[in-house]
């Protein structure tokens, strides 16, 4: 499983990429192997997201310097049932205060649906631990320094526990 750790760059630091992949285990696609068709606004309209001129934006941002509007970010299939989930991200501080984004995990159904597992402030940063039907414990990154983990149940990600660094800490 592959860990990855999705970022919007919404902070005043300045980040140093929107999208980090932990290079050692980074596998370069086959040149036969095609991305999948995929409908990004299906996955907007899933995730409550409304077209606004270019931007997909859920956000009622009133146009601060910080406002980011949604993107789709598509991570590949995280259970490996075959179909793909996707990550959408939106961000700013009018929102989502001081972490600045918000995102939402969705899984793609066999009908071709999508279905929105989980919608929250923060950054996702997914695990190579993981919950019911392979789905992998996200990270919910923030300010401060012990963050919240979820783990899918099987119907819903729910609190699993608290890390700072990868270990246990009190919140």
């Amino acid at each position: 499983m592959r860990r990855f750790l999705f970022v919007v760059s919404l902070c005043t630091l300045p980040l140093a990429g929107c999208f980090e992949e932990d290079a050692a285990q980074a596998e370069p696609a086959s040149p036969s192997e095609s991305p999948p068709q995929i409908d990004e606004a299906a996955i907007f309209r899933a995730a409550g997201f409304t077209r606004q001129g270019e931007q997909w934006k859920r956000c009622e941002d009133p146009g601060t310097p910080s406002y980011e509007p949604g993107a789709v970010v598509l991570p590949g299939d995280l259970n490996g049932d075959g179909l793909p989930e996707a990550l959408v991200t939106e961000g700013g501080t009018f929102c989502f205060g001081g972490s600045g984004a918000g995102f939402q995990l969705l899984s793609q159904q066999a009908d071709g649906s999508w279905k929105q597992m989980v919608d929250t402030i923060g950054y996702a940063n997914f695990l190579d631990t993981t919950g019911a039907d392979g789905f992998p414990d996200i990270e919910v990154g923030g300010p401060g320094f012990c963050m919240p983990v979820i783990r899918w149940d099987g119907n819903e990600y729910k609190l699993h526990r608290s890390q700072y660094q990868g270990k246990p800490c009190e919140r």
